[in-house]
């Protein structure tokens, strides 16, 4: 068993391997990912720490390609190609599958003509997102997987339930707005649609910084009902969300007694959401907890884990108690969505 795994460990490596720029498939040339600009990049979603500006040709799905274009320009890369199906890269063939983070998002299966099909998760969700398209799971040899909430202590809880939170706040002081500070790109969209979904009809404001991105997801058919800009002297809505650096900034100040919301899977660490000021802590997260990463794990049943970044030593811990070959890819740069 161990021998096999060794050799299944070599040729892996040889198909895709941890670099300074990011994760590199030798036959295919190409990066996932990758941290600095490079001659061919894919991408797993549009959040900042994974899309990057720069690249000479960047593959990915079309809403990851829009989005791209929306925060960073037409020209961010010098060409794109939207990921359609199963596609021949070199001597691979790669294939994009929905990773249910945020709009566009998918996971990277790469698969050699000989030797492991490894899958490349980038962020993923395993909760039901109004805003994208749920989590598949792909079978493959080697899993990729972040584990940006990888310990045990990480238990979220239904994000609905979350929602319930704030609307019986919002009934029990109506004369106090309610800003929640909401990462621009899938959160701040989540949200809203989630009030919606716990029915909230009235106006949500939003922070200007978000309107370009609820446009899209507007245009693409997701329904966040009326939205009103947040700009004005008088807000004329109790709900409003806006980016978490907004309220570092002079316009904060135009709201009487505001409570201070903050909507994010850290939001169950005490000590952040006091850092922050945050009165009305929410743990709604894009990304897989605890019980869902390792149910994941235990549902694709691979030959290998490899960790991409976050909590690695506690997963690893549990693929070993579970018997399963994991290790750390050691990856640099991916942390929360820059504001």
């Amino acid at each position: 068993m161990a021998l096999e795994s060794h050799m299944l460990s070599m040729r892996a490596d040889q198909i895709l391997h941890p670099t300074p720029q990011g994760l590199y498939c030798l036959p295919g040339d190409f990066y996932i990912d990758p941290m600095q600009p490079v001659a061919r990049a894919l991408i797993t979603h549009a959040h900042g720490d994974h899309a990057r500006s720069g690249h000479g040709a960047v593959m990915a799905t079309r809403e990851t390609i829009e989005i791209m274009a929306i925060r960073y320009g037409a020209d961010f890369a010098g060409e794109t190609q939207v990921a359609d199906g199963p596609l021949r890269i070199g001597d691979v063939e790669v294939c994009f599958h929905p990773a249910g983070h945020i709009l566009g998002s998918a996971q990277i299966a790469v698969t050699p003509s000989t030797g492991p099909k490894i899958v490349v998760s980038g962020d993923y969700c395993r909760r039901p997102n109004p805003v994208c398209a749920p989590f598949q799971p792909v079978p493959c040899d080697i899993f990729v997987t972040e584990a940006t909430f990888g310990l045990p202590v990480f238990r979220h809880p239904d994000p609905l339930d979350e929602m319930a939170r704030l609307l019986a706040s919002m009934a029990e002081f109506p004369d106090r707005p309610h800003l929640i500070g909401a990462y621009a790109l899938g959160k701040a969209q989540r949200l809203i649609a989630l009030a919606r979904q716990a029915g909230h009809e009235a106006p949500i404001a939003i922070h200007g910084a978000l309107q370009r991105l609820c446009d899209y997801h507007v245009a693409q058919g997701v329904e966040l009902g009326t939205l009103i800009p947040a700009t004005a002297a008088d807000v004329a809505a109790q709900l409003v969300i806006a980016p978490p650096s907004a309220f570092a900034s002079p316009w904060v100040q135009r709201f009487r007694d505001p409570v201070i919301g903050f909507a994010s899977g850290w939001m169950q660490v005490r000590a952040r959401a006091r850092q922050r000021g945050v009165e009305l802590p929410l743990v709604i997260s894009d990304h897989v907890d605890w019980p869902q990463v390792t149910a994941t794990i235990r549902e694709l049943a691979p030959q290998e884990v490899w960790i991409t970044h976050g909590a690695e030593d506690g997963l690893i811990r549990w693929c070993e108690l579970a018997q399963i070959p994991a290790r750390p890819l050691h990856l640099v740069g991916y942390e929360d969505e820059p504001e």
